[in-house]
């Protein structure tokens, strides 16, 4: 067995692991981490990305923000569609000057890894059979087989488990230990991507008695849009034809706008739930990221969280490192959930007043259009939206 030593080992190469070893880096403390995929596999996971104010500022602050800052698209705010009309929710005059930024997830991952390795950083990519021990100990350890066969041990002072839902860490607390919060919802997304013009300058969000639509971007001439379906709707059921005229019935406007359409070459439909654990640490091991909460993307909260938990846990870290304090480890959990739970509402929220209930009557959709009504009538109410939408800040 090969034996390691670092200051901090990291279990999972998706934002949360990249962006607290690159953070911890500009301090000068070392980590390394592990994943189980390769780079290609990695950086090939094709997911859609609207970053908040804090997680560009971030990417920038750290250099990993050039790429982004050429091709992604800054929008400052978004439409809400409902009741046959449009109503913008403009950011910058409610929050001060802040905006969203459309650049997918897999970029950010590949702007992180490029930033990360150009700096000397450590991945073990394609590390199999990865397990963590000693968690309630001064130096907990990971173990895995590197890609040459080896097996191979790292003991570090603490370990980050950013390894997703699916990742090994979270199981490796004892039970009994977390608690588990989680709320299903009764529909999924149906999205799809095409090859098209925009449809819009702006992001949509359509309430329709149909369900709900998301009319978004991926590049000039790459369009991502979604539609609420069943969690079990078949991909094989909705040729290119059906999609698009349930499109145009879902956003159906007064004005008749209609959005561009083009060849689709990409479908998927996506489970929607809500899910968050406490306490996010078990003695060495701290959770971020997915590994500790799940948030349905109608509020574009779950790259945002995984990003602001790194930002957390590395300035805990580095606290430690730098001045000996281990009070803003203990606090970390606590810290961090208090903005997990207010994105995670946020979500709640947005979700419930844009979406179609099963067993829904005409009462609940007059309700869903009232609030709609007040919160793009309201400066109050539509600066609530743009304030959870840009991000709220770190406290």
């Amino acid at each position: 067995m090969k034996k390691i030593r670092t200051q901090v080992g990291i279990i999972g190469a998706g934002p949360a692991g990249l962006l607290l070893s690159h953070v911890l880096h500009l301090q000068g403390i070392e980590s390394i981490i592990v994943e189980k995929n390769s780079r290609n596999d990695v950086e090939a996971i094709i997911k859609a990305g609207v970053l908040e104010q804090g997680t560009v500022d971030l990417m920038n602050e750290i250099g990993a923000g050039e790429r982004m800052r050429k091709e992604g698209f800054h929008h400052d705010g978004i439409i809400l569609r409902f009741d046959g009309r449009d109503e913008h929710i403009d950011f910058p005059s409610l929050t001060g000057g802040k905006k969203v930024t459309i650049y997918a997830q897999h970029d950010v991952i590949k702007d992180l890894i490029k930033t990360r390795l150009n700096s000397g950083g450590d991945i073990r990519f394609e590390a199999k059979d990865a397990s963590v021990h000693d968690l309630d100990s001064s130096a907990p350890k990971i173990r895995f087989r590197s890609n040459n066969g080896v097996v191979e041990e790292i003991t570090c002072d603490f370990i980050a488990g950013c390894d997703g839902t699916q990742g090994i860490c979270r199981p490796s607390i004892p039970a009994g230990v977390l608690k588990v919060y989680e709320r299903l919802y009764p529909f999924g997304w149906f999205g799809i991507l095409c090859k098209a013009p925009q449809s819009s300058d702006e992001l949509i969000y359509a309430m329709h008695e149909r369900g709900f639509v998301l009319v978004s971007t991926r590049s000039p001439d790459i369009q991502r849009m979604y539609f609420q379906c069943s969690p079990t709707e078949k991909l094989d059921a909705w040729s290119d034809d059906r999609i698009w005229a349930e499109f145009r019935a879902r956003l159906e406007t007064k004005d008749g706008w209609a959005p561009k359409e083009g060849p689709i070459f990409s479908k998927t439909v996506i489970g929607m739930r809500s899910m968050v654990v406490e306490p996010m640490r078990y003695g060495r091991l701290f959770l971020a990221g997915d590994a500790a909460h799940v948030v349905p993307p109608t509020g574009a909260k779950g790259l945002n969280l995984a990003a602001s938990d790194a930002l957390i846990l590395a300035r805990a870290l580095t606290a430690f490192y730098k001045s000996n304090r281990g009070d803003l480890l203990d606090d970390y959990s606590a810290t961090a959930l208090r903005r997990i739970w207010k994105a995670t509402r946020f979500s709640w929220w947005f979700t419930s007043m844009m979406h179609s209930f099963p067993g829904a009557d005409e009462f609940q959709h007059r309700l869903q259009v009232a609030e709609l009504d007040y919160v793009t009538g309201s400066k109050a109410g539509s600066t609530a939206l743009a304030e959870n939408y840009v991000g709220l800040p770190i406290e």
